[in-house]
């Protein structure tokens, strides 16, 4: 997966430097795979590439019914791109992280021709074959995948979804070197989020807890590095829920797991409001604890596919 989202990066980088035909580097990220490009995602604002649909064709002795790579690999994939800081779409890319931050996304164009393209795709895989549509993004295309994926999830279609390096736009707690000053401030900052949420929930009903709880069906993969500013939260977001849930908290917990405080003083998560982007009922998360020397190593989607990880996997469930 993580594979085939470079695909998408570097065919927006074959547009910008001319790269056509022989001399096009994206073919070979999906092909190897045995993948092809049934459509290219084209962004109306800057014409760059931001997103594709890929289709799998495996070679013949894959067919056999038996094959357990044919059993379990999707007839679909649907991958989008994160920023890239090129002259030809750095304003557009970056224009798009701030409409992220500030839980905006849903209402850009680009996204709105992603989702298109999620819905055809899903029609034309059928009922029987939702589960064989899969999605996949690093950084902003991880936003956007999850914005597509929470989408169907509410419609009743639970997509397989890949997420490389998420944002997750809060203060940096996981960076704090010292454990129990970690715990600290989580188990402290829980207790004021469920107050706050309380106080501006008063009289909505509960709706906001029945639409998050309603996603729990939906289990994406989150790729994640504890070097990754940008990403690093979801380890102590998952794991805090279990440390509530020990010292006697866990109602606390599961209140202050579907709100952020900053979001719910700017009307995000209330009564008439939208849901935070990044906050997720269920997950496997999988983090890379391998060495990282800088923010472009631990960040990048290159470091998903080096034959060398170090990665810790756990299934979180709401």
């Amino acid at each position: 997966m993580a594979s085939l989202v470079q695909g998408v990066y570097v065919m927006e980088r074959d547009r910008q430097w001319n790269r056509h035909g022989h001399d096009a580097r994206a073919p070979a990220w999906w092909r190897f795979f045995h993948f092809e490009v049934r459509e290219v995602l084209v962004d109306a604002a800057d014409s760059s590439i931001f997103g594709a649909v890929y289709a799998f064709q495996p070679p013949w002795h894959l067919l056999d019914p038996a094959a357990a790579a044919a059993a379990s690999a999707p007839h679909y994939v649907v991958a989008f791109r994160g920023t890239i800081t090129k002259k030809a779409s750095a304003s557009r890319d970056l224009a798009l992280d701030l409409q992220l931050v500030r839980n905006s996304l849903d209402r850009t164009s680009r996204f709105h021709a992603a989702m298109r393209t999620v819905h055809a795709v899903v029609a034309a895989a059928g009922h029987q074959h939702h589960h064989r549509v899969w999605l996949a993004g690093h950084s902003l295309g991880s936003a956007i995948s999850t914005l597509a994926a929470k989408s169907m999830a509410r419609a009743g279609v639970a997509l397989p979804t890949f997420l490389f390096n998420a944002p997750f736009p809060s203060a940096p707690v996981e960076r704090i070197g010292d454990r129990r000053v970690r715990q600290g401030v989580r188990i402290a900052n829980s207790f004021v989020t469920a107050a706050a949420a309380t106080l501006l929930h008063h009289g909505s009903g509960g709706g906001g807890y029945d639409a998050f709880a309603a996603l729990a069906r939906w289990v994406p993969n989150v790729f994640v590095n504890p070097g990754d500013p940008i990403s690093a939260e979801y380890v102590g977001y998952f794991d805090h829920r279990k440390k509530m849930e020990d010292i006697g908290a866990g109602a606390v917990g599961r209140v202050a797991t579907r709100n952020s405080v900053k979001d719910l003083l700017l009307g995000i998560g209330t009564a008439g409001g939208c849901e935070p982007l990044h906050l997720f009922p269920s997950a496997v998360l999988t983090v890379n604890r391998g060495a990282s020397p800088d923010f472009k190593a631990a960040h990048g989607i290159h470091q998903w596919w080096r034959p060398d990880l170090a990665l810790e996997c756990a299934a979180h469930y709401y």
